[in-house]
């Protein structure tokens, strides 16, 4: 079913300050950019939301940059402008790999990074490499910007702390030291939602994060714990086990997503000389 579009109205910002004006006084308005999701509900019939703020030529929102040792990404940068800022091949590769994997060119062409976080799925290939980077997502409102660490930014499935009246404009990224690893496990090698996918980052003791294991993207901290205090892989696995609850869906079962976890835990660690 076609989603009809006669009844919706759509409003055109000229600047930042204007759509964060639009959000505070005509709201609630439903953000929208690259689109690569929302065109989906609305394709299926099942958009519910009637009136919308195009974010999509607000070109201050594009810019990557550093800021001092770490990195600066507006949300309106796209999957294709990440793989080709020198910026991030540089500072932040896991990130670029995540990008690499999100959908086909057209998607990466047109899909942002600040629309994978807003819209905060837990299969979100980005998510787990600003998770273990310790990111900061910048909110701004007619009234002020402040700043959310990522690994608090969501409340629940689908939910964060994001207000009707905020935009997501930035995420920032401190300096990443040490080695970076990211891996996606999904039905196919490319164009696929994952089934699971992991990213970790540091020196001594990596931070690692997993997406598609529960209701939000998760810092593994009792995985981490448990590497930090001297466990072997063997123990980094069982402290997995309490950090990820993974569901039955169309794409996989919660058994496998387990299995798959495990070994790509197995997988990071060894790469990181933890045996």
């Amino acid at each position: 079913m076609i989603g009809s579009i006669s009844n919706r109205r759509l409003f055109e910002p000229r600047s930042l300050r204007d759509a964060l004006r639009m959000l505070r006084d005509e709201g609630p308005l439903v953000p929208m950019a690259g689109c690569t999701d929302l065109y989906v509900s609305l394709n299926f019939g099942t958009l519910k939301d009637t009136r919308f703020l195009n974010l999509w030529r607000l070109d201050g929102l594009t810019t990557i940059e550093t800021r001092g040792a770490g990195v600066s990404i507006g949300a309106l940068a796209t999957h294709t402008d990440i793989l080709r800022s020198p910026i991030v091949r540089k500072r932040l590769p896991m990130l670029a790999s995540a990008c690499r994997e999100i959908g086909g060119v057209q998607i990466q062409n047109r899909g942002t990074l600040g629309g994978n976080v807003a819209n905060a799925s837990p299969a979100g290939d980005t998510l787990p490499v600003l998770a273990a980077a310790d990111a900061q997502v910048v909110l701004a409102s007619a009234d002020a910007t402040r700043r959310v660490p990522f690994t608090t930014f969501y409340t629940g499935y689908r939910r964060s702390v994001m207000r009707p009246d905020e935009l997501i404009v930035a995420l920032e990224v401190p300096q990443v030291r040490g080695r970076q690893w990211f891996r996606k496990v999904g039905t196919r090698a490319a164009q696929a939602i994952s089934k699971v996918v992991m990213a970790a980052c540091g020196e001594d003791h990596p931070r690692i994060a997993a997406g598609s294991v529960g209701p939000t993207v998760l810092r593994l901290s009792k995985t981490e714990a448990a590497i930090a205090a001297g466990g072997s892989i063997a123990d980094a696995r069982r402290a997995l086990a309490a950090d990820i609850a993974p569901i039955d869906d169309v794409r996989s079962t919660a058994d496998y997503r387990r299995r798959v976890a495990a070994n790509l835990l197995a997988r990071c660690l060894a790469e990181f000389g933890i045996s």
